[in-house]
């Protein structure tokens, strides 16, 4: 596997272990930072896969 796509996986786990850990003291910033965090996370593996695809000749 790709070492950008394990990084991004592994930065969106940690990313959202912190979100929902500490969802009590972020009251209503979970939603703008759980909805950035899928964002993030589809465009960044969607980029990737983008430059795996092979070129159609």
């Amino acid at each position: 596997m790709n070492v950008k796509i394990l990084a991004t996986i592994a930065i969106s786990l940690l990313m959202a272990w912190a979100i929902f850990h500490f969802k009590a003291q972020l009251g209503i910033f979970i939603l703008p930072l759980f909805i950035g965090l899928v964002t993030f996370v589809t465009l960044r593996l969607y980029r990737l896969m983008e430059k795996d695809k092979p070129e159609d000749e």
